[in-house]
């Protein structure tokens, strides 16, 4: 059985992605249709524009993780990557057209209208299909019946999340306790207690061992047991212990990889980032030119000295680079040497100095930062070096803030914590944002600071 549901997937994998290359044949035609009131397509230059799309899509969306297998996960998160993939296969084909100067040979309105219609047909396609597939697993239909085998606690644990997500098509049948802790038994499950160095005969589907990575020899001993298994056999190590950051398995030239603290950004996630920054910097500053010039001269007649503070913070790596702001204080009030906190006080900063802060209006020269590619636009913010030796010893996980880029605005400032507010609260909200990165995120997180990061009772 485990063999043929394998192979469902496979074929289900398969069959998805012939589906969405269809969405985007289908919705290219469509746009023609509805553009040019033309039922064929008689332009080999919009021809053209269907194949590299379609190529687009079979390269773009396996990279946002479209076509794994999502049992048991949040499905709006892929509703939202499979709008964020289209729109990206849209923006790449709005650039070739650029480059190539083809764009005068392309209608605008029929590559919106074709990249919108194929997201919103992948995404109906979804829709349609899995309140189909969750009423076949209600039915008993597509599930995978789990053997458990580890310590009480781990085993319940994974029990009770799976009960909380019927839909996800696992049902626990029986668990194999390791230790002397009383197990906690929860119905329609099968206890039994586990016999070292005897053979683990089950029908299950699917096997899952619980056990915290201390156990080591136990694992081995219980991988060893069930030698002639042919049902799937995964590890769930106890992390209660761990602080995890990005945590997935990797394969490194071979070797198989636990990956407790990682950055998300790397490969693709990386160029998605970096692409994102530069095109969302490089438009706002187009657009905030002219009031960057008015606060220029704002600064300029408020206080004698440079229109610019350049202070030393770090970013990515625990690299250090020197980040952009308007000057809101007099040239000499820091002379004595940095305090934490309190750098928003009249007797800190000039009046209109007070202005900028209050409205975050002294952050905006950090866009050119983005485009040096010394910060991002979303993510934790940084520290001056001198606090960040300080503060490395003293909060649990300061450092692992800086596995991704500085950013202007980020998670704890559209929730408030910014300024003089609880480190360590600013801390969680950055290891959360590094976590459980995306690009829906990072524009979430846009969105929100337009209405709760410039102007907040914390801000300095």
């Amino acid at each position: 059985m485990p063999s043929s549901f394998q192979g469902f997937q496979a074929y289900i994998s398969v069959l998805t992605r012939v589906a969405d290359l269809l969405c985007i044949l289908g919705a290219g035609w469509l746009a023609y249709w509805a553009r040019f009131d033309s039922f064929w397509i008689r332009s080999e230059n919009y021809l053209n524009a269907l194949i590299v799309g379609s190529l687009l899509v079979l390269i773009v969306l396996p990279n946002f993780g479209i076509y794994k297998s999502w049992r048991g996960q949040l499905r709006l998160t892929l509703l939202a990557k499979l709008m964020v993939a289209y729109a990206l296969v849209g923006a790449v084909m709005t650039t070739l057209f650029f480059f190539t100067k083809l764009g005068a040979d392309f209608s605008r309105l029929w590559l919106l209208y074709w990249t919108s219609t194929a997201a919103g047909l992948s995404i109906a396609l979804r829709l349609l299909v899995y309140p189909v597939l969750n009423r076949v697993r209600r039915r008993g239909r597509n599930r995978r019946r789990l053997l458990l085998i580890g310590d009480a606690h781990s085993c319940s644990t994974a029990i009770r999340h799976l009960r909380k997500v019927p839909i996800a098509g696992f049902d626990p049948d029986r668990v194999i306790v390791i230790g002397d802790d009383p197990a906690m038994e929860l119905s329609g499950v099968r206890y039994e207690a586990y016999q070292k160095d005897s053979p683990i005969d089950h029908d299950e589907d699917e096997v899952w061992i619980c056990l915290p990575l201390s156990k080591g020899e136990i694992v081995k001993e219980i991988q060893s047991a069930l030698s002639l298994s042919t049902a799937n056999v995964r590890y769930m190590p106890d992390m209660r212990d761990f602080r995890l950051i990005n945590h997935s398995v990797s394969d490194v030239a071979g070797l198989y990889l636990l990956d407790l603290s990682c950055t998300p950004m790397t490969g693709f996630n990386a160029f998605l980032k970096a692409l994102e920054d530069r095109l969302i910097a490089g438009a706002i500053l187009l657009l905030i030119s002219p009031l960057m010039i008015i606060l220029a001269v704002g600064v300029r007649l408020s206080s004698p000295g440079p229109i610019f503070y350049r202070q030393e913070r770090v970013s990515w790596n625990g690299k250090p680079f020197m980040m952009l702001k308007f000057r809101s204080m007099p040239v000499d009030v820091e002379k004595n040497g940095v305090q934490w906190g309190g750098a928003g006080s009249a007797k800190k900063t000039t009046p209109f100095g007070a202005f900028i802060r209050r409205t975050s209006l002294d952050e905006l020269p950090q866009f050119i930062n983005v485009l040096k590619g010394d910060m991002s636009i979303v993510g934790p913010r940084p520290e001056r070096t001198v606090f960040v030796d300080q503060f490395k010893h003293e909060i649990p996980g300061y450092m692992q803030k800086h596995m991704v880029k500085a950013g202007i605005t980020g998670w704890a400032q559209i929730n408030g914590w910014r300024g003089d507010t609880d480190l360590q609260r600013r801390i969680e909200c950055d290891l959360w944002y590094i976590e459980n990165w995306s690009l829906w995120l990072d524009l979430k997180i846009i969105f929100l600071t337009v209405f709760k990061g410039f102007v907040n009772p914390n801000a300095y």
